[in-house]
């Protein structure tokens, strides 16, 4: 969850904070450094693939805030899948075969890798539920040209060939992820977050076969471990559920494996920011940077 301000025409201040959402539902407890942990890998990993797609940033002033350019972003998300696994599962091993336009093979299992990676992007919900869409439809609704669609694709396919590189120096298994696009003067930009835990989801690459072979669950890097909780807990999003009591001891869990992903894909000891006064401190860096 972020924080957005604009700053004349050009410019955006966004402030990762410490909110965390599930099922298009804000969650009613924060998670301690979260916002630190997003804000910190999106920046190392926009800086890692500058050279694939011009993107968004300009600064990091702060530990929780990136500053940059100001787009008009796509309508759509695009989610690319290595991988069988989360929400694409749900809904195969209810009989789809057909995802955002792509034919599935009969027969695969859970956290079964495709062939090669699929595309299967979604819309960008003002409100409520991003829905799954096909390229065709995207292309027929007038979302996004034709021509600016295939050039989405070809940044996602190569953004996440650059992401499945790195995780694999680090033991890590980039099953999937989805990344945003806006235009500025007529040129495409990544923006938003890239190969964060809240955009992506990572497998550990020691013991994966042995764990796909005997139908276990994956040992992941990933939010999808707080939708299980809360799946488990008898929540969904769906009304009249509830969301189950979010205690200290639990969210401090959460923000464990949240430090844990920044330190196994970033190979680098994280480093906790002052927390005494937070508002203040992101003030003081971000109006010293824009002077």
């Amino acid at each position: 969850m972020r924080d957005v301000y604009s700053i004349g025409q050009d410019t955006l201040v966004m402030i990762a904070t410490d909110r965390i959402s599930a099922f298009d539902v804000i969650l009613p407890q924060g998670i301690p450094y979260k916002g630190q942990v997003l804000n910190q890998i999106a920046s190392k990993f926009l800086d890692a693939t500058a050279d694939i797609v011009p993107n968004w940033k300009r600064a990091t002033p702060d530990p929780m805030v990136t500053v940059g350019i100001r787009c008009e972003a796509f309508k759509v998300e695009m989610v690319i899948r290595g991988y069988l696994t989360g929400s694409a599962w749900r809904e195969y091993k209810t009989g789809v075969r057909t995802l955002c336009g792509i034919a599935l093979p009969n027969g695969m299992r859970e956290n079964e890798k495709f062939p090669t990676p699929i595309v299967t992007p979604t819309t960008k919900a003002d409100a409520g539920h991003d829905e799954n869409i096909s390229k065709a439809e995207i292309i027929a609704q007038g979302l996004v040209s034709k021509d600016d669609y295939e050039q989405l694709e070809r940044y996602t396919q190569a953004l996440f060939q650059r992401g499945t590189e790195i995780a694999a120096q680090k033991g890590l298994i980039l099953v999937d992820t989805k990344y945003e696009f806006g235009k500025k003067d007529g040129k495409i930009y990544l923006i938003d977050e890239i190969h964060t835990p809240d955009s992506s989801r990572y497998f550990y690459s020691e013991g994966y076969l042995q764990r796909f072979e005997k139908g276990e669950e994956q040992k992941q890097l990933s939010k999808e471990f707080v939708r299980k909780w809360l799946m488990d807990n008898g929540f969904q999003g769906k009304t009249g559920q509830k969301v189950p009591e979010m205690t200290p001891a639990y969210c401090e869990s959460v923000s464990e494996r949240y430090i844990e992903l920044f330190e196994k894909i970033t190979g680098e000891k994280f480093v906790k920011a002052a927390a005494d006064d937070v508002a203040d401190r992101i003030k003081k860096n971000v109006e010293a940077y824009l002077k």
